[in-house]
């Protein structure tokens, strides 16, 4: 975690506490995707910390920008959206908040209170506060315009808004990632032109998804959402690798230092399995959303599963009709594709190929195969996917 700055912090606590005044703790949210993962849970955890101490947390929906899509073009995640669309995955954001948050000392806003009101002579005089030069401090922006790619205006606004979302809130302090340092530190600029304390910026860790890599991230496909089952929580969790499961165990589940330095040594003494103590994670990120018997009841159906080589005890049953077989066969990649093991042909082509296709006891390897699914049968597709095959 990081902050701009902690002398600012200090102050501003020294200022609640003398006139018993909560601080306002400003979060951004797009509401492009309803689902919140576990990834978000990071600063969601921050903010509790907050409210845990009295204060208020403003939970921002940017349902504005939300409408408007990615100007750029360059990204295919950010459409734009109706704004029944955002009313909608708005609802949904705030169900799952509150599985963090606590909802007395929590204020759900929306960007286009203020937004949408504006004319466009509010806009001009709303940019004269900031410079072209000091846009181009963001990286992206300075690469892009040395590489001389184009940025449209529109994008400049992107960080506007959310600078002036903190004026028009009067933000003390205002949480995102590391990635949004750029527009935070801008929110603080805005407020000192419109006469305000600054608010403190506090940047908190980005999570790394499944793949070890990549910032975890719906549209990558490599993210824990907080509202799946306690089955599928468990087994990503489980996918995690042992270098990365100590950030979960620090950044989800709020482990004290103390505690995680002896867990790892612990792993690094030959005390623990590395495989034992992934399994407690897993119970705890799934208790965490869960209770504490969905936990055990994911844990055994793992070790049953994966350790036992056995099939889950529950599974979707997918409805393949007559009309679909041809001589009573039907394509593989069609298969899977009904059965919602995969999104898509190409990506059923490629976990065929990678050998991750059984029917049952018979490994799947040709793309182009046309099989008999007897009734009943089961397709597993990697190591989580089970479908039971009615005809």
């Amino acid at each position: 975690m990081d902050l701009v700055s902690p002398q600012e912090l200090l102050a501003k606590l020294e200022v609640s506490a003398k006139e018993g005044r909560p601080l306002r703790v400003k979060y951004g949210a797009d509401p492009s995707s309803p689902d919140i993962h576990v990834g978000h849970v990071v600063p969601l955890n921050k903010l509790r910390e907050f409210q845990d101490l009295g204060h208020t947390v403003i939970f921002l929906i940017g349902d504005f920008t939300g409408m408007i899509g990615d100007p750029s073009g360059r990204s295919q995640t950010r459409k734009p959206l109706s704004r029944e669309q955002v009313a909608e995955n708005a609802l949904t954001y705030q169900k799952q908040v509150f599985k963090i948050l606590d909802p007395a000392l929590t204020e759900v806003r929306y960007n286009s209170e203020w937004c949408s009101p504006m004319k466009f002579d509010d806009v001009v005089r709303l940019s004269a506060h900031v410079t072209i030069a000091q846009m181009l401090q963001r990286d992206d922006f300075s690469k892009r315009y040395s590489a001389s790619q184009p940025i449209s205006l529109v994008e400049f606004l992107y960080p506007l808004i959310q600078a002036y979302d903190s004026v028009m809130l009067e933000a003390d302090v205002e949480l995102g990632g590391t990635d949004q340092l750029f527009n935070l530190l801008l929110g603080r600029e805005l407020q000192k032109a419109f006469g305000q304390v600054p608010q403190v910026v506090m940047t908190m860790p980005l999570l790394e998804g499944l793949d070890g890599v990549n910032k975890m991230s719906k549209s990558l496909g490599n993210y824990i959402g907080i509202t799946e089952s306690p089955r599928e929580i468990f087994g990503k969790t489980m996918s995690v690798s042992d270098d990365l499961m100590w950030r979960y165990f620090a950044l989800v589940l709020c482990m004290p230092e103390a505690e995680l330095s002896a867990l790892k040594e612990a792993v690094r003494s030959g005390a623990r399995h590395p495989r034992d103590v992934k399994d407690e994670l897993g119970r705890k990120v799934v208790e965490r959303f869960h209770d504490a018997d969905a936990a055990r009841d994911a844990s055994a159906e793992f070790a049953r599963v994966f350790s036992q080589n056995q099939l889950p005890e529950e599974m979707p049953e997918v409805q393949i009709a007559e009309s679909d077989l041809q001589d009573g066969k039907i394509s593989v990649i069609a298969l899977l594709v009904k059965a919602n093991l995969s999104s898509s042909n190409s990506e059923a082509r490629r976990l065929i190929q990678q050998g991750a296709v059984r029917i049952g006891d018979k490994k799947v390897s040709d793309p182009q195969a046309r099989i008999e699914v007897p009734d009943g049968a089961v397709v597993k597709c990697g190591k989580r996917g089970f479908a039971r095959i009615r005809i």
